[in-house]
């Protein structure tokens, strides 16, 4: 059930991309410096309203995963909702009148979940209100003495997941941050280039959600360890880069759907390894130290792969049209990703015994 959870979660960050789009057509198009304002002021305003409402709680009961299933769907909904917009926008534009009328929809869809969590809290409430004893005494997990974790950052597992990360979320970042100069170097239209930014975050959004219930399934049903899923995100991912590398009519579409779906999946499995190998304790510190091998990565691809060979092709004026712009860049991305893949299966090799342990033992409980 945490997994689960932290998956969703992740799902709906990877979505963030797609509905800030259509808030900058909506309220900021052609007006960059107050969209990005609006990012910077936004977020934080709405995180300092929401704190006072957050609570911790010590379990999770089975009845909640009722809840889950819903916000599941909501997820879901607001996903094809987004596909339908963008299509339309494609295909037969839209006028701002139907913009604002489509994403004032988006926002109360958005704002479903409250009630899912309301219902749940006034459930939860009532529950507790029938218990015949008080409940009084806190759940001793998050009060146990922690045990000394600098055994993390020296095992193998730990560099192991490092160095696969680097190769996939480090590719994978480096991707959607030039997808825009590789869709000009194709001389994709700007409406074009708007709806790849967004069908990224989709296909991000698909791959964290999925990622989460398929990688469950499989390690409950057939006792795969997670780490087989990593590597396999890791070959889609070389299979997109090698798509994108091709150049051919729609390869940016198809090349970043497998990508966005590789790199999303990452994302969602990560922190899950993380807590199951390294255990919770330390969760926060252990992830986002493995975490950094996101932007490392990037760096890495970003400017001394993707910059410097675009630099090595383009013409005086620092232009670049066609397919050659960026074919070796994305070739050695790939190659990474397989090298990733080769990686993570070292780690899948060394954890299969900790993860049949691991079934064995949610079976007896």
């Amino acid at each position: 059930m945490p997994s689960f959870t932290s998956n969703l979660l992740s799902g709906y960050l990877g979505l963030s991309g797609a509905i800030l789009v259509q808030m900058y057509h909506i309220f900021c198009e052609g007006d960059p410096a107050n969209y990005l304002f609006l990012l910077a002021v936004v977020p934080s305003i709405f995180i300092l309203t929401m704190m006072p409402f957050v609570r911790a709680y010590d379990a999770v009961v089975a009845g909640h995963k009722k809840y889950l299933n819903g916000l599941s769907s909501i997820s879901l909904i607001v996903v094809s909702y987004l596909m339908i917009v963008i299509l339309v926008e494609n295909v037969i534009g839209m006028p701002r009148s139907m913009k604002i009328c489509s994403f004032t929809l988006l926002v109360l869809l958005l704002g479903f979940p409250l009630f899912v969590a309301v219902r749940a809290h006034n459930e939860e409430k009532e529950r507790l209100l029938s218990l015949d004893f008080p409940v009084t005494e806190r759940s001793t997990l998050l009060d146990t003495p922690k045990p000394n974790t600098s055994n993390a950052i020296c095992t193998i597992n730990f560099w192991l997941l490092f160095m696969a990360m680097i190769c996939g979320m480090g590719s994978g970042l480096a991707t959607i941050n030039n997808i825009r100069q590789v869709g000009e170097s194709l001389r994709y239209s700007t409406v074009q280039l708007n709806s790849l930014v967004s069908l990224w975050s989709i296909w991000s959004f698909l791959g964290r959600f999925g990622a989460g219930y398929i990688s469950d399934a499989y390690l409950h049903s057939h006792g795969w360890p997670r780490p087989a899923f990593i590597t396999l995100s890791l070959v889609i991912m070389a299979l997109g880069h090698i798509v994108m590398a091709s150049g051919f009519l729609g390869s940016l579409y198809i090349g970043s759907l497998l990508v966005g779906l590789a790199y999303g999946s990452q994302w969602a499995l990560m922190p899950t390894i993380t807590s199951e190998i390294f255990r919770i304790l330390h969760m926060g510190t252990i992830f986002y130290t493995i975490g950094i091998a996101s932007p490392v990565g990037s760096y890495i691809f970003s400017v001394k792969v993707i910059g410097y060979f675009y630099d090595k092709v383009a013409s005086e004026d620092h232009s670049c049209y066609g397919s050659h712009c960026f074919r070796t860049s994305f070739v050695i991305m790939a190659v990474m990703s397989v090298l990733g893949s080769l990686i993570s299966f070292a780690l899948f090799l060394r954890t299969k015994k900790f993860y049949a342990t691991l079934v064995a033992k949610r079976i007896l409980k």
